[in-house]
């Protein structure tokens, strides 16, 4: 599968119909979720991290790879895969899409915080265009932007600086952007300002995917939430043992 046909299934979407990713966080999940249908997955890197062991962001970049690897291989190749490749592991780009590439990915997450902190939007877009230049068309590129989640400089509208850093990352070649937990409200105003696909994080608690489009998204992704549920489930289970 090539990022191009992942590319194509991000366009031309009624905004009823938005793209629902699925995030598989080993090789069991991801045949479940493409035997329910879904046309395409995208990794989360805190599920994946749950999977091996690891807190969110402390998984090595050797694990992580290599997960996202065993994901790819689990799937059939019709089925495209992005990466949640968080901040890149401090990698610099041409080994970051080597290393990706090698998994069998089509497509990655990149986000601009680092530390707990947004990173320098100028910086990062530059970055994103060193990405771009070493991949060519070979990835699909979801910016994330972590305004909603990292917070802004004091005095700063949060959906002007969401908006500033989505059009300097378009402009420096992601096919997407992703403005992690912005709330559904503001989902209209950032599909009209931004001329790219939108990425919408769908919480338990938020509305439904059909919704999210409606309101402006294009893709629907779901963090490590579908991960937490399994594992819930099996707190269940495990719940029922002990009983007997």
């Amino acid at each position: 599968m090539t990022a191009s046909v992942l590319r194509a299934l991000h366009h031309d979407r009624a905004p009823g119909d938005p793209l629902v990713v699925p995030g598989p966080w080993d090789a069991g999940s991801a045949r479940v979720f493409v035997e329910a249908g879904f046309l395409t997955l995208a990794t989360p890197s805190a599920g994946v991290a749950a999977s091996l062991g690891y807190e969110d962001g402390s998984t090595p970049a050797d694990e992580m790879f290599a997960a996202v690897a065993r994901i790819v291989r689990a799937v059939p190749a019709s089925v495209p895969v992005s990466a949640d490749i968080e901040a890149g592991y401090g990698l610099a780009p041409a080994e970051l899409v080597e290393r990706l590439l090698e998994t069998g990915a089509v497509g990655c997450n990149l986000e601009d915080s680092a530390d707990g902190a947004l990173v320098d939007a100028e910086r990062q877009a530059d970055r994103l265009a060193r990405v771009r230049a070493a991949a060519g068309e070979a990835l699909f590129v979801n910016a994330r932007v972590d305004t909603y989640v990292r917070g802004v400089p004091e005095g700063t509208d949060v959906e002007t600086e969401t908006v500033r850093r989505a059009l300097l990352y378009v402009a420096a070649g992601a096919d997407c952007v992703y403005p992690i937990m912005a709330p559904p409200e503001a989902l209209p105003a950032l599909a009209a300002a931004v001329p790219a696909p939108l990425n919408a994080f769908a919480r338990p608690d938020g509305p439904p995917p059909r919704r999210l489009g409606e309101l402006g998204a294009t893709r629907i992704t779901f963090g490590p939430g579908l991960q937490r549920r399994a594992m819930a489930a099996v707190r269940e289970i495990a719940d029922g043992l002990r009983k007997g």
